[in-house]
């Protein structure tokens, strides 16, 4: 079995990353975020990226970061509203965005993974989503196609994996980081912990290691909080 494991995330985009390539990168919100892999992204000045990711981070965090260094051309997303450099840039046409709906973007990896290169799908139907895509009537209803993603890579966050790159998610950072990870030519995953094979469950692996080509350890983490509400306090 070959060694997957990187002592660091720029070690393990050696030789992967070029100018105009593609990139499925995992998370929601700030959840789930592969933030080493993306630091080590900014880091290498790779630029003119398009980039498929829920959304872009806030600025300074996550993707954020990459927008702010204009290493960006393009962002495939379904939720940017939280930031305010990515309003900036493409209200001034220095960024390309090619809005998707959350469930059609992931199922856009989803099938780019498993070698499918379309569906139809009724979401979008009517509204600006479908400009310029093929229509179709299933039993009365119009459905618009959608291209299956593929990437030259993903990037992805994980919780633990084994030294074969099994690899299981927890909880809300299991919405993207899968999807993406099978969409990419080629994937690097960051964990909070590896473990021997063996380690783990069976029945709880959510992405097989066949997928992962090189991993890191990214821990220790801060956990960031891109919304912060809380109450006034109760006087006794």
């Amino acid at each position: 079995m070959a060694n997957k494991r990187y002592t660091d995330a720029a070690t393990a985009l050696e030789g992967v990353l070029f100018d105009g390539m593609t990139i499925c990168a995992g998370g929601f919100g700030l959840c789930g975020i592969p933030e080493r892999l993306i630091d080590a992204i900014a880091a290498s000045g790779v630029k003119d990226l398009t980039i498929a990711s829920n959304n872009a981070g806030i600025d300074g965090q996550g993707l954020g970061k990459l927008l702010r260094s204009r290493q960006v051309k393009k962002m495939i997303s379904s939720y940017v509203g939280e930031n305010k450099e990515f309003e900036r840039q493409y209200l001034s046409g220095e960024l390309e965005v090619e809005f998707c709906p959350q469930g059609t973007l992931a199922e856009r990896c989803r099938a780019g993974g498993a070698g499918i290169p379309g569906f139809y799908t009724k979401t979008g139907v009517g509204t600006l989503v479908a400009e310029g895509k093929e229509v179709k009537s299933f039993d009365g209803q119009d459905y618009i196609l959608e291209r299956g993603i593929r990437a030259d890579l993903s990037i992805i966050k994980g919780w633990k994996a084994d030294e074969s790159g099994n690899l299981i998610f927890r909880k809300t950072a299991r919405n993207f980081n899968q999807p993406m990870a099978t969409a990419g030519k080629i994937c690097v995953a960051e964990v909070e912990e590896i473990v021997p094979i063996g380690s783990l469950d069976p029945d709880t692996i959510h992405l097989p290691g066949i997928y992962v080509k090189r991993m890191i350890v990214g821990a220790p983490y801060d956990k960031q909080i891109e919304f912060r509400t809380v109450r006034e306090r109760v006087s006794a």
